[in-house]
């Protein structure tokens, strides 16, 4: 009760732990089925459980659901079929797994769980078949399928989503499963065993294995032992919470068993704690997956690593770490001090002194008094520390499933260990690891929906990652070099598989160039390494209308840039006439003062380049105009009015393009909905239309006029001209219109004076007055 209530005060002292681990970025983030990062499918499967590369790396065996499948993977961009063959339980079979209690659709058909190659000629394969498991030869040049009739071994789980490791060596199978219907009863066993000897499972009268998840298994070669990873419960701690906690175990390859005492069972079983934590954390105690890696050529077996991924049984978010552990450490920890388990009190304790006989191979003539020892003393006192004393990598916001490493010669000659990490939320991170730390160079996005990951297999001499997933299998090459379009881009992506080609100007692939490329991984000094190598972008022109809106794109490189503009349309006075969005792009509406050039410019870290360079104009009708030297213009400058002012200014810009610039500010970046909602207001003021054949300014080379210049005072006087002639025009006519209106006024009037004076005249002849018009007629008697 004691020891329980220390656990708790130890997590509640260190569950703020956490919140300082690092998180690894990824430099570059491809979408699904990115141009720039393509992906091979071979979607003709479904519930892919586990693959098998051959030796070669040819030919990629694929276990899925009621079926095994034999694939063509000799071009790294293709995947196609070569042999398939059912394996499906039958109508009675699912019927009995329906009575169980077990769903027909989900736990009752066929997953294959293993798939081994016994020999050159032949395959072992083993399924649940319906929650009744089943074992098969298949014959590799006819894919058929011979199955194993009369054996009750149970190599592989009833439950198809137990998890279980297997491992064939000259023959020999040795696998880690649970061994019931139930997925109680877990075993580790040797079987088809050679030269005479009988198969090997382990002892039932004690608790070797406490409700273990099996993960992997290794063959030392050198020793002639095997490694199996799991995760178990353990029982050495008296918590109230079950504690799981990561193992290492290890048998002898040719363990016979005793003569009396342990017969047919393991004397060589021994098993020690992986500890992977950073000091006076929490450890991460659940084991996820385990990568073997081979020492380089010219090293012994002992520089062999295990490269595992773990996350945290207190973990309240998406936490994983990579820890790594070396062989010889393991060996170490076999052959000091072990802990003995008391049979009546259920406790471990520690045993006094060294025993040398413990872990050890050929005890197959061992005393029955030592044999006895070797029942209860399996468990080491110390655990097998990650080198380091701590992970290699920890992430706080993504949780790793599978790993796979391999080894690379950089271009200085140097090999770095590169890890492919596979995320649940669907992603493969490319992690490379330097002397100062691990770097996520890039994550590619494998899948969109959760799926359960069943294999990982990496394949160095094709280049590429195979992962089988419930929707198939996919191919992912292991380095894209072509992406980084620039010197700099090339040596900052840190990628030990690509180098910067100065005779080809492309980030080409390593090894297999003759030429000395440019990489610098660890001080990434691009300035040195790409000494001579032009990095601006190309000029882009973008002739648009006045009062049009204006949106510069510039895409960051990676996550860790930051992209800031410069024109020398920037002023105090301006500012507030363009906005920089979040995504980076450049907006503001067209008109005489914002007219002029642009460039974007992206920094990480102490570098700095042009990315995107833009030539806004303005657009005008083509006509062909005279010179005052009665010449006409070149046909390229046909759709352009040469503007000469009264002093012309040199054109060309300053060989540093950012010379004379202004930086626009980007404390203040909007977003993409408040962007749409400028530019919609920008369209209510559109008065295209109303300039469509205007000439307007221009670069001229024949004129000597550099019109981008904010200072010239051309710019202002043709938009007002523009301006004034328009208005000149509508007040002319308005002119017009009101004169005839006043003369049409002055004749009417003239016309009906005249007419009143004639009629006084008619009157006044006969000295009698004329009635007027409209009177009545005037009766005369």
């Amino acid at each position: 009760m004691a020891a329980s209530v220390l656990l708790f005060l130890l997590i509640l002292g260190l569950m703020n732990s956490s919140d300082s681990l690092p998180f690894p970025t990824p430099r570059i983030s491809f979408p699904l089925n990115s141009a720039d990062r393509p992906l091979f499918h071979f979607d003709l499967v479904t519930n892919t459980t586990t693959l098998l590369l051959s030796d070669d790396g040819s030919t990629l065996y694929v276990g899925a659901r009621d079926a095994l499948l034999s694939l063509d993977v000799s071009r790294s961009d293709v995947i196609s079929l070569r042999n398939k063959v059912d394996w499906r339980p039958s109508t009675e079979e699912i019927r009995k797994c329906e009575s169980k209690g077990k769903n027909s659709e989900v736990d009752c058909p066929n997953f294959v769980k293993v798939l081994q190659p016994l020999n050159s000629t032949h395959l072992f394969a083993c399924g649940s078949f319906a929650y009744n498991p089943h074992d098969a030869i298949v014959d590799i040049e006819s894919f058929s399928m011979v199955p194993i009739v009369g054996d009750k071994s149970r190599r592989c789980p009833f439950n198809p989503f137990q998890r279980n490791t297997a491992l064939a060596i000259d023959g020999e199978l040795f696998v880690a499963t649970t061994t019931d219907f139930k997925g109680a009863k877990p075993e580790i066993s040797r079987h088809f065993s050679k030269d005479g000897r009988p198969d090997v499972s382990q002892e039932t009268s004690v608790s070797l294995l406490n409700d273990p998840t099996f993960i992997a298994s290794s063959l030392d070669r050198t020793d002639r032992k095997l490694y199996f990873f799991f995760s178990e419960v353990g029982k050495e701690f008296s918590f109230t919470e079950e504690l799981r906690i990561p193992r290492v175990a290890q048998v002898c390859k040719d363990d016979v068993g005793g003569l009396r005492t342990l017969q047919k069972k393991w004397t060589s079983f021994v098993k020690a704690s992986l500890l992977c934590q950073f000091p006076k954390q929490l450890p991460f105690n659940i084991l996820q997956d385990m990568f073997t890696l081979p020492p380089p050529g010219g090293s012994t077996g002992s520089d062999t690593l295990f490269y595992g991924v773990f996350t945290s049984q207190w973990s309240m978010g998406q936490e994983s770490a990579v820890c790594v552990f070396s062989l010889q450490d393991v060996k170490t920890v076999f052959t000091q001090s072990y802990r003995s388990f008391d049979k009546q009190s259920h406790q471990w304790s520690s045993m006094l002194g060294k025993h040398a006989y413990l872990g050890q191979c050929g005890l197959n003539s061992a005393s029955d008094s030592d044999l006895d020892e070797v029942k209860r003393s399996f468990l080491t006192s110390d655990g097998v520390k990650s080198r380091g004393n701590a992970p290699v990598l920890v992430s706080s916001g993504q949780k790793y499933s599978r790993v796979a490493a391999m080894r690379t010669t950089a271009a200085n000659g140097r090999q770095y260990t590169v890890l492919y990490l596979l995320t649940e939320s669907g992603f493969l991170h490319k992690v490379v690891l330097l002397d100062g730390g691990a770097k996520v160079i890039e994550e590619i996005q494998v899948f969109t929906e959760y799926q359960p990951i069943k294999s990982l297999v990496l394949s160095a001499s094709k280049g590429v990652v195979y992962i089988g997933t419930s929707a198939g299998v996919t191919s992912v090459p292991l380095a894209q070099c072509s992406v980084h379009r620039s010197c700099s881009q090339c040596v900052l992506a840190r990628d030990p598989h690509c180098g910067w080609s100065q005779t080809g100007k492309q980030c080409s692939s390593l090894p297999g160039n003759n030429e000395k490329l440019a990489q610098d991984l660890e001080s990434v000094n691009v300035e040195e390494a790409c000494e001579g190598e032009s990095s601006g972008a190309l000029n882009t022109e973008i002739i648009v209308h006045l009062n049009e809106a204006v949106n510069l794109t510039c895409v960051k490189p990676s996550k860790m840039a930051s992209v800031s503009w410069t024109s020398p349309r920037f002023r105090p006075e301006t500012r507030n006439l363009f906005i920089q969005s979040a995504d980076g792009s450049l907006s503001f509406l067209a008109t005489a003062v914002t007219m002029g050039t642009y460039h974007c410019h992206a920094q990480e870290g102490p570098n700095k380049e042009v990315v995107a360079s833009y030539d806004v104009m303005q657009f005008v009708n083509p006509r062909s105009v005279k010179s005052p030297e009665n010449h006409e213009i070149n046909e390229a400058d046909e759709a352009y009015e040469s503007i000469v002012t009264e002093e012309p200014q040199p054109s060309g810009e300053p060989d540093d393009i950012t010379e004379g610039y202004e930086e626009f500010p980007t404390e203040s970046p909007v977003s993409s909905n408040e962007l749409d909602y400028i530019n919609s207001k920008a369209s209510d003021f559109d008065l295209k239309s109303s300039f469509e054949g205007t000439p307007g300014p221009r670069n001229d080379p024949h004129s000597g006029v550099d019109n981008n210049n904010n200072d010239l005072p051309h710019v202002d006087t043709v938009s007002v001209t523009y301006s004034y002639h328009r208005e000149l025009v509508v007040v002319s006519l308005l002119l017009v219109v009101c004169v005839c209106v006043l003369l049409l006024g002055a004749i009417h009037v003239w016309r009906q004076t005249k007419n009143e004076k004639l009629n006084r005249l008619v009157g006044t002849e006969d000295g009698s007055e004329t009635p007027a018009l409209s009177s009545p007629e005037v009766k005369v008697e």
